[in-house]
């Protein structure tokens, strides 16, 4: 514990895992290369660009979802990617064809998977010695809670976490209140004994404090964005306390918990 704090809850993408452009270009291409070759495979040929619509189209509707405090499964998400590329496909593909695609689209990231933070490991394990019940908060988005576990174990970082809560295991995505309530039942915690810290002012900081929990702001550079999620929706929320590296992350929690 550090004061009256009991838990820390954080964020994944740009909190612990860092965006990298080149990586992200890389990994879309792979995603666009592997689905065509499983599509080629069951027999189905489609031109890069209409599987490069759907892959934009589908992001943008699974946005919207979580915008509102949705999310669908993965296997959904899948369904609405084939669908966009032809109406019928998901009808018309088998069971073994359809999973060679969903792996296709999903386990390209751990081939071109985000670094952690530098300073990711090191203050996890400071907060666990200290007694810090610790959460994982993440929106899943283009890839699935499934693989963000391997990639997390690959990082050296799951063995930290007490608790680890998926949008498309759980239905729910931040800034939804049932996703930061699971993480503090799962914690055994109250809200007020628990603080998030995220990159996102509407998602982790506005729900985080809509769930009752204290909030840190990751403040990134917005040129670090591939795409401005974390800028693109308005918010008057105010966070407890702003950070730029996770190395103030304990200093703001002490602060905190001091007040």
């Amino acid at each position: 514990m550090i004061g009256n704090i009991k838990a820390v809850t954080f964020d994944l993408w740009q909190t612990l895992i860092v965006e990298d452009h080149d990586i992200n270009k890389r990994r879309a291409q792979l995603r666009i290369d592997r689905v065509a070759q499983a599509l080629e495979n069951a027999d189905r040929s489609f031109p890069e660009e209409k599987l490069w619509r759907a892959f934009s189209d589908c992001a943008a509707e699974c946005a919207q979802f979580r915008l509102k405090g949705l999310e669908v499964s993965f296997d959904t998400q899948i369904d609405m990617f084939l669908a966009l590329i032809n109406p019928s496909l998901p009808g018309k593909l088998s069971r073994p064809q359809k999973r060679a695609i969903r792996e296709a689209y999903d386990l390209s990231f751990l081939d071109a998977a985000l670094p952690a933070d530098p300073a990711a490991a090191a203050m996890l394990a400071e907060l666990k010695d200290r007694g810090c019940a610790l959460g994982l908060i993440s929106n899943t988005a283009m890839t699935s809670g499934a693989t963000f576990r391997v990639h997390l174990t690959r990082l050296g970082l799951l063995q930290y976490f007490d608790a680890l809560v998926f949008s498309d295991e759980l239905g729910y995505a931040k800034p939804s209140g049932r996703v930061f309530k699971q993480a503090l039942d799962e914690l055994n915690v109250t809200p007020e004994a628990a603080v998030h810290v995220g990159d996102d002012r509407a998602a982790d900081v506005g729900g985080a404090l809509k769930a009752g929990l204290r909030a840190i702001w990751v403040a990134r550079p917005p040129d670090s964005y591939d795409e401005p999620y974390a800028y693109q929706t308005p918010t008057d929320d105010q966070p407890h306390a702003t950070v730029t590296s996770l190395n103030e992350v304990i200093p703001a929690l002490e602060r905190l918990a001091a007040e």
